[in-house]
Parts: C-alpha cells; sequence; structure tokens
C-alpha cells in the first residue's frame, strides 16, 4: 500500500527525507505480531496461532486500505443532466467501520451524507465509496467526519454538504470504562446546510426518522 497523508487522502510526502523503502517488509510485520503474541503470555508455534501473524498482516491490509486510495478520484465522474433537480441528495444509514488512532481498535456506525447540487450529481455509490476510502484508516471520528464533508465540498463544489455519523467505540465499550450502550455522533456542515438552520433541521430530522 501507498502511504497517504490522512487529513486530504493525497499522497504523503516521506518523512525526515524517508521513502518508502523505510517501510518495514510483510516479514517484519508478521514478526511484530509474533512479538505481541509473545508478549501476551502466548505461544506463537502452538497450533491455533501458528499462522495468526500471516492472517493479522492481511487483515490489516484490508483495514487500512483507504491509505492506499485518492477519495476525491472517486468524484470525478458526475452527471449534468438532472432536469433541473436542485434539492437535498440524501444518504442514510451507510454502514461504516473505521480503526480508532489510539488503540487500533473497532469504530462501528453508520453515517448519513447529503448535499446540494449545483447542476450536477454524482452517483450515490461514490458518496459511499468515499467514506469507506477515509473509515480504511487509523482514526478519530472527529477528523473522518471532517475529511468526508470537505472532501464531496471541494470535489463537487456543491451548494452545501452535511454529514452525520454515529458509532461506537470499541476503546469505551470493550476497555476503559466499559460502556457498550454508549454511542457518539459527529456532524460537519458546509454551504448552505452551515447557513440555513431549517434545511440543516431537516437533514438532521430525515437521519433521525429511518
Amino acid at each position: 500500500m501507498t502511504p497517504y497523508d490522512n487529513a486530504n487522502g493525497k499522497p504523503a510526502k516521506p518523512a525526515d527525507q524517508q521513502d518508502t523503502a523505510a517501510r518495514p517488509t510483510r516479514e517484519e510485520a508478521e514478526a511484530a505480531v509474533e512479538t505481541l503474541l509473545r508478549w501476551m503470555g502466548e505461544s506463537p508455534a502452538r497450533e491455533g496461532l501458528a499462522d495468526t501473524p500471516a492472517r493479522v498482516v492481511r487483515a490489516w491490509e484490508e483495514f487500512c486500505s483507504g491509505y492506499g486510495e485518492d477519495p476525491a478520484a472517486l468524484l470525478s465522474s458526475t452527471f449534468d443532466e438532472v432536469e433541473g433537480y436542485d434539492d437535498m441528495v440524501m444518504l442514510r444509514s451507510i454502514r461504516m467501520e473505521s480503526h480508532c488512532e489510539h488503540h487500533l481498535v473497532p469504530i462501528l456506525g453508520t453515517a448519513h451524507i447529503a448535499y446540494l447540487p449545483d447542476r450536477r450529481v454524482v452517483g450515490i455509490s461514490k458518496l459511499a465509496r468515499v467514506l469507506d476510502s477515509f473509515a480504511r484508516r487509523l482514526q478519530t471520528q472527529e477528523t473522518l467526519t471532517a475529511q468526508v464533508a470537505d472532501c464531496i465540498q471541494t470535489a463537487l463544489q456543491p451548494r452545501g454538504v452535511a454529514v452525520l455519523i454515529d458509532a461506537q467505540h470499541q476503546c469505551m465499550t470493550t476497555r476503559g470504562v466499559h460502556k457498550p450502550d454508549v454511542s457518539m455522533v459527529t456532524t460537519r456542515f458546509t454551504g448552505a446546510f452551515q447557513d440555513d438552520q431549517d434545511l440543516r433541521n431537516r437533514f438532521l430530522d430525515q437521519a433521525r426518522h429511518l
């Protein structure tokens, strides 16, 4: 996977003049998992764990596949023939899976995304793919919410964007304070959604009434 800047989805500049050659190899990553297993008190050689380091590395390749994507490119293909439609376009209850950058445990929830088109629209599946592209990185929910909204605003130049994410954090539900019924809600509004309270309330009302 190519290292990407988590803030904007663009290829990251090498830190301290280091390039991708400094990135650990797959073998080194698997060895790190084996070290962690030994630290837990386990025996990596026992039957049930013999292939675990390789499985873990493959899993994290999937969990963090967003680093190798440019979310804005997903919105490059648009449609102009919309018969003058200029009202809110909203995609509700998109399943969202990410991982907390503080504890490397899952963040699971749903997202609601809306925008006000300005002469052009995008295929609705692309909105979900933009969410996935940012979510498949180590994240905080606040950052993820802002990234999705700002990417859509920049790429499509609509009259406004609204994003709401409602998610449970396993770093809070399965460890630490152990509060399994708590979810976190974050929002980001741009353009007309930020300026027009009635429009914003309509978005929030439709997000609540599923």
